[in-house]
């Protein structure tokens, strides 16, 4: 009998639906191994106090998972790709993107209602630094709260009263049967995704082909460019830190366009660029639509970003 193939994952709901995801697609391909789900806590789960825009660095729900993968205590690493870093770890390679869900965010109120209806003050709950500041500049008038814990807790403290909206993410609400719960799915322009929200990365150790001979085949393609588009993107503009930055790529038979934006936490200086190119570029699309940003002001509203991030961190 074969080893199991050992799934890490975090512990969440939505992380859990992301790892049996993978470990379907695993077990229908025919004589694979058996999948093995094995739960890592990371930082981010265990520090539920601290604003996640607040804490320093990079890696914060996937530093764990990388440390276990390249100790061998697991084979495979299943992760929200909007939350894996842009370079990843010397001796893991992301092998296959998944299927993207609709990238988009979503509004979520006690009311039923959309942005627009939401009263002057209206208490918004929100953990990404991105959502804060596209939020800022669509509505100024709205009091941003910090929002933590994992979807069914966030949907829990809205409906106790503690927030009159909160912002999340489609992908997440469809994958676990709350799609029913959206009372607006925001537009890409105005609030443009995180850096590949609503796919799924697969991750396994750079050379390890008795692993990804299982893996390789569920890689998505046109999600994949996608991904890669916006991750370059990305990789170009951060500076090692959580910076409001959104960018969606969408994939045709003619090429591949990227959209993306800056902003400041406060809303100021929204800085937006689109470029197309055709589908063998779209690392080279990403980098060049981020010089293009730069050469915008992109720069200067991101540093001011990241001075108020580090004035305000504990």
């Amino acid at each position: 009998m074969s080893k199991p193939l050992r799934i890490g994952t975090r512990g969440s709901a939505l992380a859990l639906w992301q790892a049996n995801e993978v470990a379907r697609l695993i077990t229908e391909q025919p004589g694979a191994p058996t999948p093995e789900i094995i739960i890592i806590k990371t930082q981010g789960d265990l520090q539920q106090e601290i604003p996640l825009w607040k804490t320093p660095g990079r890696g914060f729900f996937t530093a764990e998972l990388d440390r276990a993968q390249l100790a061998n205590e697991v084979d495979i690493v299943v992760h929200s790709l909007k939350d894996l870093t842009t370079t990843l770890p010397e001796g893991l390679a992301l092998t296959a993107v998944l299927l993207r869900e609709d990238p988009r965010d979503a509004l979520v109120t006690r009311t039923g209602g959309d942005l627009a209806s939401l009263p002057t003050g209206a208490r918004v709950g929100t953990s990404s630094l991105r959502r804060r500041a596209f939020l800022a500049h669509a509505r100024p008038d709205l009091q941003h709260m910090e929002l933590r814990g994992n979807v069914p807790t966030r949907l829990q403290k809205l409906d106790d009263g503690q927030y009159d909206a909160i912002l999340l993410a489609t992908a997440g609400l469809k994958r676990l049967g709350l799609a029913h719960r959206i009372s607006e799915k925001l537009p890409t322009r105005e609030f443009p995704n995180a850096v590949a929200q609503g796919a799924i990365g697969v991750c396994t150790r750079t050379g390890d082909e008795a692993t990804d001979r299982w893996v390789r085949p569920f890689n998505h393609t046109v999600t994949r460019i996608a991904a890669d588009a916006e991750r370059a993107l990305l990789r170009r503009l951060e500076g090692g830190c959580q910076v409001p930055i959104g960018a969606l790529a969408t994939v045709s038979e003619g090429g591949i366009t990227l959209y993306a934006a800056a902003a400041d936490i406060d809303g100021s200086g929204f800085v937006s660029a689109e470029d197309h190119a055709s589908l063998t570029e779209a690392v080279a699309l990403g980098e060049r639509l981020a010089e293009t940003l730069l050469a915008k002001g992109a720069g200067r509203v991101l540093d001011k970003a990241n001075e108020r991030r580090q004035a305000a961190a504990p």
